[in-house]
């Protein structure tokens, strides 16, 4: 039961109970207990609501920045995500595999911003080798949600 709760609040988060009940044609004391033992747990970790920025006034610069470590001896990877992750600019970090070790997504109110970030505070850190910042330009789909739908022509086909 738990695997078909997760995918279908992993969709649509602001699902009533009682309609996810029926859904999966289980009891809604069960769905309801059992939510809040996956949250208990730290399987559901937060519920986020995701906002198309280019259609509001606000304006953010996103960024993906590749960064090449120097392992700690005896703490791995762990201990340098977690500095970097602590950093209130950071929405995500990621272990990677291939010729960097973590993708890093970060958020700024100008591309300023996100330099200073990664120049003031990214690559100075002790483990850091090097970096690379790159800009989202424009996002189509985001966390399976199409953004960016091509609009579809409605003029008249005239034929001679």
């Amino acid at each position: 039961m738990r695997e078909k709760i997760l995918s279908v609040i992993e969709k649509n988060s602001r699902i009533d109970i009682g309609e996810l009940a029926i859904l999966l044609g289980e009891d809604e004391a069960a769905i309801a207990n059992e939510i809040a033992d996956m949250e208990k747990e730290g399987i559901i970790c937060g519920y986020h609501t995701l906002i198309n920025w280019d259609k509001t006034a606000n304006e953010k610069v996103n960024a993906l920045i590749e960064v090449r470590v120097t392992p700690q001896r005896g703490m791995g990877f762990d201990n340098i995500a977690e500095r970097i992750y602590q950093f209130s600019e950071v929405n995500a970090v990621y272990l990677m595999s291939g010729s960097f070790d973590f993708t890093v997504f970060i958020e700024g109110r100008t591309m300023r911003d996100v330099a200073q970030f990664v120049s003031d505070k990214l690559a100075p850190m002790d483990s850091v080798l090097s970096t690379a910042t790159h800009f989202v330009l424009k996002k189509y789909k985001d966390h399976g949600t199409i953004l960016s739908a091509k609009k579809k022509d409605e003029r008249q086909l005239i034929t001679p």
